[in-house]
């Protein structure tokens, strides 16, 4: 170690990358912050952005403001474009950056199972840009079949196709389906948008997997009342601009909605690391990078087994322990202490809503879902969101929306070109 300050460096200011900066607050380094976006996103909540439930500001807030009053860490936005191991440097889009230690946590991205090409058709939800693109091209469905004067074409873009059962799956399809049946139920004279739609595919033999059967019988009962076409152990084929070939045949459709998969960043070929099928950097129990252990490497980014042998799942929670364990690490390594136990998951739960005043929570031995479900679901999402101005905004929103059923954020805006 260095005679001064170690210098710290954290790739990727999401849930694990945060969690680690601020905890390094006491810590005798340096800590730099690198993102590529100045932006840290509350993911779970990015669905409602996408269906115009909430604004892109009430889930995101800059890094700098976050970290504001830490005054060892540095924000820096770039691009990462690699990692120098042996010399100890990142490569980044404005040059090089030295490190002591280097944590990555750069997350994941969507998964086509090798079939990239479906992105432009199937635009999954990761970031603040997917979820006003998927907003913009649910609204903008409603508003090119009020134009058309062909009933096959308004049916095929007032059909709605969310590919994947998991939890973001389902949440879209509940939104979406709220938002033809309340929100837009009285707006339009040429259509009636209560006619949409919304078909939720899984490959799967039921939706939610990660929760108990029960429950995802719940929820598919739920969204089919709600007026959803559920169709489970069907396999996408095909995704094009007009609609989506299935295993069970052909299914046209003006908007479609990827939530099958992700696939971890390119952190693994940076390093030169070993991965999973994923793409998940397979790590030590500090997670650090074996061969390298000033390098870690923290949530959906890398492949981790809770005390089961079962993999840690990719959620927020999942990455913030992680974030917390690593700084533990290095905090004793430059106090030279003796390192923490090896890094032990423990698992929050798992939560998911369906629509309006309907969601599924599973905390351990505790299962709720219905109305009960979604007031724990939205008071757990309130909490976990930073600044009390935002927790008021999206509470009142909340509230407002329950009242009212309306959508404050439906806007339609011009989608920026692709770089």
């Amino acid at each position: 170690m260095p005679d001064g300050p170690i210098r710290v460096v954290i790739v990727g200011a999401g849930f694990g990358g945060l969690e680690a900066a601020k905890a390094l607050r006491r810590a005798p380094a340096d800590v730099i912050v690198i993102d590529r976006n100045n932006h840290h996103c509350f993911q779970p909540l990015l669905y409602q952005v996408a269906t115009a439930a909430l604004s892109p500001a009430d889930i995101a807030w800059p890094i700098r403001h976050i970290l504001r009053d830490q005054p060892n860490v540095a924000v820096l936005m770039e691009e990462i474009t690699g990692v120098d191991p042996q010399r100890k440097v990142l490569h980044t889009n404005f040059g090089e950056v030295p490190y002591d230690i280097l944590v990555i946590a750069t997350g994941a991205m969507h998964s086509y199972f090798g079939r990239d090409e479906w992105s432009e058709y199937a635009p999954g939800l990761k970031r603040i840009e997917d979820a006003t693109r998927i907003r913009r091209s649910i609204l903008i469905a409603f508003e090119q079949a009020e134009i058309s004067t062909d009933a096959d074409e308004q049916r095929r873009l007032l059909t709605f196709v969310i590919v994947g059962g998991g939890a973001t799956g389902v949440e879209m399809a509940g939104a979406i389906a709220e938002i033809a049946w309340q929100t837009l139920a009285a707006d339009f004279r040429r259509i009636d948008p209560r006619s949409a739609h919304i078909t939720l595919i899984e490959a799967g033999p039921r939706l939610l997997p990660a929760f108990p059967p029960e429950q995802s019988d719940y929820a598919r009962n739920t969204l089919m009342r709600a007026g959803v076409t559920v169709m489970t152990d069907t396999m996408v084929t095909k995704c094009d601009s007009h609609g989506v070939d299935l295993s069970s045949g052909r299914l046209d459709a003006g908007t479609i909605i990827w939530a099958a998969g992700v696939t971890a960043s390119p952190a693994a070929r940076w390093l030169g690391a070993e991965a999973d099928r994923a793409g998940r950097v397979k790590v030590n129990s500090d997670l650090s990078l074996p061969g390298h252990p000033d390098i870690f490497v923290i949530g959906d980014t890398a492949v981790v087994n809770d005390a089961k042998g079962r993999p840690v799942p990719g959620i927020a929670s999942a990455a913030k322990q992680m974030g917390q364990y690593v700084a533990k690490v290095i905090t004793a390594r430059v106090a030279g202490r003796a390192a923490p136990a090896p890094f032990r998951y423990m698992h929050l739960g798992e939560l998911a809503t369906i629509g309006r005043h309907a969601a599924v929570v599973k905390l351990g031995r505790l299962e709720l879902k219905g109305f009960i479900g979604w007031l724990f679901w939205s008071v757990a999402h309130i909490y976990f969101l930073i600044g009390l101005r935002n927790r008021f905004i999206v509470a009142f929103s909340w509230f407002w929306s329950y009242l009212t059923f309306q959508r404050g954020a439906r806007l339609i805006t011009d989608q920026p070109p692709k770089p």
